[in-house]
């Protein structure tokens, strides 16, 4: 899940007493590219009897499709860590202004104070932009403004700096992690031999499990990965994703209302780290 601290509309402490209200018993915040929404839930005296879990999603470089890598359990105050994701945020700031550099020449009225202010002060990414866009009735909604202008390869679309996948697990790993493989979808593998191929991979440089239940995945999908995680010794992990109004039709805990994660998978993180 993701809090203002990146591209979500609740703050962490907001998140926190969301899930206490609905019965949650455990949760990540795992905001893109920063650790600061993790910490401060983590610091909250509200959550009791919540258990927090320190968390991360971390972009890493890979083509054709986007690779995320999760990190759980982490020590947030870890020095490398925290060098590492402050070049990562120099070089996802110098992006959102080349974005908005782009959007500008197509004769689109945006500046960055906008999007600034919609971030709530936060991290930027293309999300805010998006709302933005949406605001001035440059798309309908976010998920046109994403297809028509801000995708991989789409008109206003600016490459950042990325680490590559070893790296991001390297990172996690030193700071006590265990970094999973994100919602494998998103790599558009062609087929089922290929994502192996990347998972063996992986796994080779540090990768501990895979997202098996994420809210779109679908039956065949979900059965897939958790058969190619038993068949590789991976953790099984699972996420809604819940970003809050920035992410219309996924809620927490349950994403489109009907996940229910066990936690008995937090307990087989738990085996592992240990």
């Amino acid at each position: 899940m993701h809090s203002t601290a990146s591209d979500g509309s609740l703050s962490p402490s907001e998140i926190i007493e969301t899930a206490k209200n609905i019965g949650l018993r455990a949760i990540s915040i795992t905001d893109h590219d920063t650790i600061d929404g993790s910490a401060e839930a983590l610091r909250s005296p509200q959550a009791f009897p919540l258990e927090i879990l320190s968390g991360i999603e971390i972009s890493a470089d890979y083509s054709p499709g986007t690779m995320h890598i999760l990190g759980y359990m982490m020590r947030p105050d870890d020095p490398s860590l925290k060098q590492a994701l402050k070049d990562i945020q120099q070089g996802r700031a110098e992006r959102n202004l080349k974005i908005i550099e782009r959007l500008q020449q197509f004769g689109l009225n945006i500046d960055y104070k906008e999007v600034s202010e919609v971030s709530g002060g936060g991290q930027i990414g293309r999300p805010h932009i998006a709302q933005v866009l949406v605001r001035k009735g440059a798309a309908q909604n976010i998920d046109e403004a994403f297809a028509r202008l801000l995708k991989k390869g789409g008109p206003a679309y600016v490459p950042r700096y990325r680490l590559p996948p070893a790296e991001a697990m390297q990172l996690i790993l030193r700071a006590g992690g265990v970094p999973v493989l994100a919602h494998p979808f998103t790599l558009h593998t062609e087929n089922e031999a290929e994502l192996e191929g990347v998972l063996v991979n992986l796994k080779q440089a540090g990768l501990k499990g895979v997202e098996v239940y994420y809210p779109d995945h679908g039956l065949e999908k979900t059965a897939k990965y958790e058969r190619l995680a038993r068949r590789h010794g991976l953790l099984m992990t699972g996420g809604t994703d819940f970003h809050g109004a920035a992410k219309p039709g996924v809620h927490l805990g349950v994403g489109r209302g009907d996940m229910r994660i066990p936690y008995r998978l937090i307990e087989e993180i738990k085996k592992s780290r240990a």
